[in-house]
């Protein structure tokens, strides 16, 4: 026990300290490249820079007209009537350590410059999370039982009709992405059909029709399910199938067990060990794979969010994303790590031996 807790101390650390070095990395290359666009309209625009200027990362420039154009044309510029303001940013490595000292003192992580100009990027983040948070852990329940289920059921029949057919369902699902599969669902169940919404509803729509709100689940929980669910059943398959044909489980029949005793007491629960910390990992893949669905689909979720922010250059907001993303990443290994005690006793994280 004590080599376990020492064990996940260190990893924790260690998970911070790549966290640190990964977003620093991420926020010195970001900050390098010029900020294009600021909101649309020039009252944005000075409010954003001035916030800048509040952080520390840029200062106000007097007397700019005594400066070159070309050194004018450096600066960032705002006009609003007949006065101009100009804005020059602080030393790259100066703007650095002063990120740094105002996430630690005061949980800042800057202004969005485009997709809600002024607001916290740590707001927006936390806004969309829970939609994106929903839909996996939605489809993560779903898929687990549905496909650790076919995956029994593939091993038990196997070289059979049943497991032929089961497997190149698998197959098909796995190697079709999702983008093309959401596709396909929103032309024959929305615009043909029209049974389901063709995008996710507005708050104020959702909290006026409750079956709507349900509706609008069901073809992003599903495109997330496929995937996932043809992986855990191909998983399953491979694992029981090998279980199955090892000595003990042979042994276990010799002394009088059934063929389903001896899956559901041995086969399937030492199958489950390299499984269990799959299913984390596959939560993980949901989420970083949801970045599309989220797009085609209208869902304002962190995925949809890092996109938008990519394209409008929106470095606060990419680099709050960017920090959900890698934390949660990284804590997933940990948890992968752990479980393989759970599932296994024999198995103690931490043990020299």
């Amino acid at each position: 026990m004590k080599n376990t807790w020492k064990y996940v101390l260190e990893r924790i650390l260690l998970i911070f300290l790549t966290a640190f070095i990964i977003l620093s990395i991420t926020y010195l290359l970001l900050m390098s490249l010029p900020v294009t666009t600021v909101g649309s309209k020039p009252a944005e625009a000075w409010a954003f820079w001035n916030k800048q200027v509040q952080l520390g990362y840029y200062y106000n420039v007097e007397n700019a007209e005594l400066l070159s154009e070309s050194e004018r044309a450096n600066l960032e510029t705002v006009i609003i009537g007949s006065n101009t303001y100009y804005f020059a940013p602080y030393s790259l490595f100066h703007r650095y350590f002063t990120w740094l000292g105002n996430i630690i003192t005061k949980w800042d992580w800057g202004v969005s410059s485009y997709i809600s100009v002024g607001q916290n990027a740590i707001e927006i983040e936390m806004e969309r999370l829970p939609v994106s948070m929903k839909l996996n852990i939605i489809s993560i329940f779903i898929s687990i039982p549905l496909g650790i289920l076919l995956g029994v059921i593939a091993a038990l029949k196997k070289n059979t009709w049943a497991d032929n057919t089961i497997s190149t369902i698998i197959m098909v699902f796995i190697s079709v992405p999702s983008f093309v599969l959401i596709s396909f669902i929103l032309i024959w169940f929305s615009y043909n059909a029209n049974i389901l919404p063709n995008r996710w509803p507005s708050a104020a729509n959702a909290a006026a029709d409750p079956a709507l709100a349900i509706k609008a689940y069901i073809i992003p929980v599903s495109c997330l399910c496929f995937g996932s669910i043809a992986s855990f059943a191909r998983y399953t398959r491979a694992e029981l199938c090998e279980v199955m044909s090892s000595e003990f489980l042979l042994l276990a029949r010799t002394k009088g067990l059934t063929k389903s005793q001896t899956v559901v007491r041995h086969a399937l629960r030492n199958s489950m060990v390299p499984i269990v910390p799959m299913i984390i990992g596959q939560f993980i893949g949901i989420l970083s794979g949801s970045m599309v669905l989220e797009q085609l689909y209208g869902i304002p979720g962190i995925g949809s969010l890092f996109v938008d922010a990519l394209n409008s250059r929106d470095y606060s907001v990419i680099m709050t994303d960017m920090a959900v993303y890698t934390v949660i990443g990284l804590f997933a290994t940990l948890i992968v790590d752990l479980s393989y005690g759970i599932v296994d006793p024999r198995i103690r994280m931490g043990a020299r031996k």
